[in-house]
């Protein structure tokens, strides 16, 4: 990735915000945050904002994921968690509440850069991380989607823009915004919104309407 992406880096473990600090550096991009918690982070992005948070699933001062993820995209960052593999139910809730993805603190340093570089890149981040936190919660709730709308969800999410979505199933593109519409009320009514391109095609791996993803597969092009 040729961008160079402003970091930060949430942790209240010192040790570990200096060494993901090294790491990003020494890969070409910018920590220009480096916090023990969510309060200071929201604090420090009023005057310098930055693309990817890496956030510490657990920090130690008593806050929750859910309020900690939706506090960080306030401020207009994408959401990398950095987390302990075997914390499924707390990485699951991040997801619910937008995170973009999870990495988990035992990968390699080469795997947590390609990650914030995904994350920075609007892209999904979808891995076993992911799909093990989806796949251990039986709470976790899908939407009641038809036929029809999983069919244009399908198409959709895959990359196809909505006129192409249209031709294919035999419709008027403004069906298929009837559709997506309609769509996206159904995750906001389970609380998983979609508002983006990018979201749905997160919701249609996580509902298994699409088994894996494609690289470049958000792109509206």
């Amino acid at each position: 990735m040729g961008t160079v992406v402003r970091i930060a880096v949430i942790d209240d473990h010192e040790s570990v915000r200096m060494g993901l600090t090294a790491v990003c550096e020494s890969a070409g991009h910018t920590v220009v945050h480096s916090v023990s918690s969510v309060r200071e982070f929201v604090t420090e992005a009023a005057g310098v904002p930055c693309d990817v948070v890496v956030l510490d699933l657990n920090l130690g001062d008593g806050s929750n994921i859910t309020d900690n993820v939706r506090a960080v995209h306030g401020s207009g960052s994408a959401v990398l968690i950095h987390s302990i593999a075997d914390r499924v139910a707390s990485v699951r809730e991040a997801l619910a509440a937008g995170a973009a993805g999870v990495i988990p603190k035992s990968a390699p340093t080469d795997a947590v850069v390609a990650a914030i570089e995904t994350v920075a890149s609007g892209e999904a981040l979808n891995n076993l991380e992911w799909a093990s936190a989806i796949d251990a919660d039986g709470d976790f709730s899908r939407a009641q989607l038809g036929r029809r709308e999983r069919d244009v969800l399908h198409l959709y999410a895959s990359g196809l823009p909505m006129k192409d979505v249209a031709v294919q199933l035999g419709i008027a593109p403004s069906t298929v915004k009837e559709y997506l519409d309609r769509i996206r009320g159904k995750y906001v009514e389970i609380g998983r919104p979609a508002p983006t391109k990018v979201d749905l095609l997160r919701r249609a791996v996580e509902d298994g309407i699409l088994p894996e993803l494609n690289p470049g597969s958000g792109d509206d092009h």
